[in-house]
């Protein structure tokens, strides 16, 4: 006991002596919180002053906008349909619902559509994460904000981060490279512009989305997954050293070139300070400085493999035009008129920018200032490179058009900063003119014994042309010099049957280990695509009545051994790619998920049912096994776990009943006749039991197509009563979810039968309070 005492004592001690603010944190473990961080910073004010890229008369405007908190901005996303009918649900019912509110004194401003986004899809308002989670007034607004983005119909992006991919200009048949991906709200709009039309399932293009963090790399997952689409990688590679990949065209191997590259590098992030405020304290001239090496690494790596003809978009949330100008610069004197800068003036009416500048000065942490490189002693070699300073030579720097750089100010439109610039290629990069590869018959295949490392080109941050040790290069870059952008392109295959490029006899991307495969140290499952005579597809094939243009050489599994429980869907361009470069690509995942697995399904004729995530990619091949369903069997298909077959409209439940049990297609087509109705198409995974139906969708995405089919859905968490349902009645369960009906009673949960009759057990949803608006 007399020790315990004294150590009590001695960190009581330890606790009084400590400064107030930390003894008040302390607290015994519970904390009095943490001092406000104070909005000022006196050398980021002196720095910005001096280099004159605010306006003048504006900079006070400017730093009062800096110490705002940002507005929060949203972005319909998906397929332009469906896009639509939420743009629909928002403008006519939860955006009227919040105008002219008041929250603890603070006054709710109606929503404004960005002026510059295309057809009103991003919307800002000064709703904080705060103010949504502690208002009841918002609480229906901001359960539709939470499910609407875990379904990935909605986007909580920054408005400034929306403007790359829309200088992009992606259509449909763009190869595409985003070079430093996560969190992944740009990729999910460069695959959204890739499947501009909802009636191509495999658009003839693809997205390479890339990160040098593993971690964040499943995050990037996890975004991208949301749009269900069968033309996205992700890889795991430095983007300053990403490898070359290989496709395979006309029996050659060719090394691939991107007609569209995204590269918006890692930066000082000076331009976030309103969302990110330890900036402000942090925030020293000394970051860019670091930065700036790895950038400008970056964009080089970015234009040796775009395709000639093709835009790269260089982008950075900072302000400093060390990451910003010197960068682009940069690059345009290293290529010696092989690229220039798009005018980019008239791509986004309504939205406000500042013209890049032509002079600038690099200032060091300590507020020394230096005008160009031979000021700068020797001593400072090391912090301070060449080319961080504009071009000493007039003409030169006249010629790069740096005025066509765009920089987004905070205080124009409410936005965070930002700093934006489209590069095109005019001709292959000199580099690669002045070291020409020798020509050998043997280019491919020592390309494919050269290790990775072996592939991958260094690029010296001080010039130093980089060189490539890749043989296998010397067809593709013949090919860059004389090729532009849209003839890098395969053109569509004509016919039922479209050629695919020639599988490996195992069917496998990568050699058959016994363990997971190991590549640079890192651990992924295999891709082992399906082989003609694989004995797993011919049962799905005539279960379905799949088309006879159904690329099944697309369908891959990720496992070696034992039975196979989900099958996964890629183009045939992606395809091309994985069994090509299975051996210098870390993928860390590909592909949508069309099938999986039923344990009792082989007693129903197939043993794997359809996914959801995957029934608009396959859809369109499948030609039995679809219930055409009315509006009206939509909401009882969602609202009841598992109806009777006779709760359905006449017409889907004479369709259900010719059907054996199993898997089925729940198909809404809409009526152009009937303008009330939803106006987008809705296909749903469904299991025809004994008596019953049931839908085997998400819950969020449940929800999602509730509303769009009229019903109105949310939970009342403090189980308090509900204003749309029955005048006087309370929820029993507090907290509980629960499926009404339009009188607002409690809807039946039919379909009692066993699940071995039923099908695969799986948690669709819980259920959810829905009361119809209709």
């Amino acid at each position: 006991m007399g020790k315990r005492n004294r150590d009590r004592r001695r960190n009581q001690q330890d606790r009084d002596a400590r400064p107030d603010g930390r003894r008040d944190r302390d607290n015994a473990g519970w904390g009095a919180g943490y001092s406000e961080i104070i909005k000022e910073n006196k050398m980021f004010e002196h720095y910005y002053k001096e280099l004159k890229i605010v306006p003048e008369g504006e900079f006070e405007e400017f730093m009062e906008a800096m110490r705002e908190p940002l507005p929060a901005t949203i972005r319909i996303t998906g397929y332009k349909s469906h896009a639509k009918e939420i743009l629909h649900c928002l403008k006519e019912k939860y955006f009227k619902e919040v105008q002219d509110l008041e929250v603890d004194g603070q006054k709710i401003e109606a929503p404004q559509a960005l002026s510059w986004y295309p057809d009103e899809l991003a919307w800002h308002t000064n709703l904080s994460r705060k103010i949504l989670r502690k208002s009841p007034l918002l609480e229906k607004f901001h359960q539709f904000l939470v499910s609407e983005t875990e379904s990935g119909n909605i986007s909580r992006q920054e408005a400034v981060s929306m403007i790359p991919p829309l200088l992009l200009k992606i259509e449909p048949h763009h190869k595409i490279l985003d070079m430093c991906a996560a969190p992944g709200s740009k990729t999910a709009q460069l695959i959204e512009m890739l499947h501009s039309d909802m009636d191509v399932p495999f658009p003839e293009g693809f997205v390479i989305a890339n990160d040098v963090d593993n971690k964040r790399c499943y995050l990037l997952v996890h975004q991208a997954k949301r749009l269900n689409s069968p033309c996205i990688m992700v890889v795991n590679h430095d983007a300053s050293s990403i490898p070359r990949l290989q496709v395979e065209q006309d029996g050659k191997k060719d090394i691939l070139f991107y007609d569209r590259i995204l590269c918006d590098v890692p930066c000082s992030g000076d331009g976030t300070m309103r969302k990110n405020i330890d900036v402000w304290k942090k925030w020293t001239t000394s970051n860019s400085l670091h930065l700036h090496g790895l950038q400008l690494r970056i964009a080089v790596r970015g234009v040796e493999q775009l395709a000639v003809g093709g835009r790269m978009v260089y982008s950075t949330c900072s302000l400093n035009p060390v990451e910003d100008e010197a960068v682009i610069a940069s690059l345009l004197e290293k290529s010696e008129g092989a690229l220039e800068l798009a005018d980019s003036s008239a791509d986004l009416p309504g939205l406000k920018w500042m013209p890049g500048i032509t002079s600038w000065k690099v200032m060091t942490r300590e507020g020394q200032w230096y005008s160009d490189w031979s000021e700068v002693p020797t001593s400072r070699h090391t912090q301070i490179r060449p080319t961080m300073f504009p071009p000493t030579d007039p003409e030169k720097l006249k010629s790069m058009n740096l005025e066509r750089c765009m920089r987004i100010l905070p205080h124009h439109q409410n936005t965070g900063g930002f700093f934006v610039a489209v590069v095109v290629k005019k001709g292959p990069m000199p580099w690669n003119r002045r070291y020409p590869k020798l020509r050998n018959k043997e280019a491919v295949s020592s390309a494919e014994a050269a290790p990775a490392d072996e592939l991958q080109m260094e690029v010296s941050p001080a010039g130093a042309p980089p060189t490539d040790a890749s043989p296998g290069e010397t067809h593709a870059e013949e090919r860059e010099r004389e090729t532009p952008a849209d003839a890098t392109t395969t053109p569509p295959e004509t016919g039922d049957h479209p050629q695919e490029p020639e599988a490996r006899k195992d069917g496998v991307c990568a050699p058959p280990p016994s363990k997971k495969m190991k590549l640079f140290g890192f651990k992924e499952d295999p891709f082992v695509f399906l082989t003609e005579d694989d004995l797993v597809f011919p049962p799905i094939q005539a279960f379905y009545d799949l088309s006879t243009d159904f690329p099944k050489l697309n369908v891959l599994t990720r496992t070696h051994e034992g039975k196979k429980r989900h099958l996964y869907m890629v183009s045939k361009e992606l395809r091309n790619v994985l069994l090509n470069n299975s051996e210098r690509m870390k993928v860390i995942n590909t592909g949508v998920k069309v099938w999986s697995r039923n344990n009792d399904g082989e007693q129903f004729g197939c043993a794997f049912r359809l996914a959801q995530e995957g029934i608009y990619t396959v859809c369109p091949y499948i030609r039995a096994r679809i219930i055409s369903i009315s509006v009206e069997d939509v909401k009882v298909l969602l609202t009841q776990e598992n109806p009777f077959l006779s709760k359905l409209g006449n017409e889907a439940r004479v369709q259900a009943e010719r059907l054996d049990m199993g898997s089925v297609v729940l198909r809404y087509q809409p009526d152009p006749k009937d303008p009330n109705s939803p106006q987008c198409p809705i296909e749903l995974c469904g299991w025809r039991g004994k008596t019953s139906i049931r839908a085997f969708v998400p819950r969020n995405e449940r929800l999602h197509y509730l509303r769009m089919v009229g019903v109105e859905v949310f939970r009342d968490k403090q189980g308090k009563r509900n204003d749309a349902t029955a005048e006087g009645q309370e929820e029993e369960n507090a907290g509980k979810e629960e499926a009404q009906d339009q009188e607002g009673r409690p809807l039946e949960q039919e379909g009692s039968e066993s699940e071995e009759r039923n099908g695969p057990t799986q948690n669709t949803t819980n259920r959810t309070e829905a009361v119809s608006n209709t």
